[in-house]
């Protein structure tokens, strides 16, 4: 029995959940997200949760029972609160700064590197080495992070580059004499 999937997700006030025949929609004030459902699960929309089930007890059925619930639980998260990663630029004259619809990192190549701001993604930069990068979709949220940490992920001898805030990075020892 899946230890995630037997909980219902709560749906708090402002939030609508829907299904409309294979894809559940959650909308609130951050905006819309959609998630199709594959045929192992069926839901049951109440009034202040949502609960999942098996349409069968075979393995896959069950794998799917705990991914569905947690995709629809993200989904509700993100439409009310969202979703956040912070990051910190690290080395010496390394900085960020958005310009229109594009971040443009500076990361000690010749040339400045510009990332273009997907849709549904807000970033924002406090100082010159603060990222920070939000959004209703957890998935796209990780993954603009992680595009952006991998033009300079940091290195293990002075820790230069970029990484999340908390992440720790494992330094090493240089030459020694």
């Amino acid at each position: 029995m899946s230890r995630v999937g037997k909980y219902p997700v709560p749906v708090p006030a402002g939030v609508q959940v829907a299904l409309l025949g294979r894809t559940v929609v959650a909308k609130g004030k951050l905006g819309e997200l959609k998630l199709d459902l594959t045929d192992e699960v069926d839901i049951e929309i109440s009034e202040a949760q949502v609960a999942v089930t098996p349409r069968r007890d075979d393995r896959r059925c069950r794998t799917m029972w705990g991914t569905t619930r947690s995709l629809i639980n993200g989904m509700v998260i993100g439409v009310s609160s969202g979703f956040a990663k912070s990051m910190e630029i690290t080395g010496t004259g390394y900085r960020a700064a958005v310009q229109g619809k594009d971040l443009v990192l500076n990361l000690g190549f010749s040339h400045e590197v510009r990332y273009a701001i997907p849709d549904g993604i807000k970033i924002t930069c406090e100082r010159p080495t603060a990222v920070k990068v939000e959004g209703s979709d957890k998935r796209q949220v990780g993954q603009v992070a992680a595009e952006i940490r991998a033009y300079r992920g940091p290195e293990p001898y002075k820790g230069k580059g970029v990484r999340y805030s908390n992440e720790q990075i494992l330094r090493k020892e240089g030459k020694k004499k």
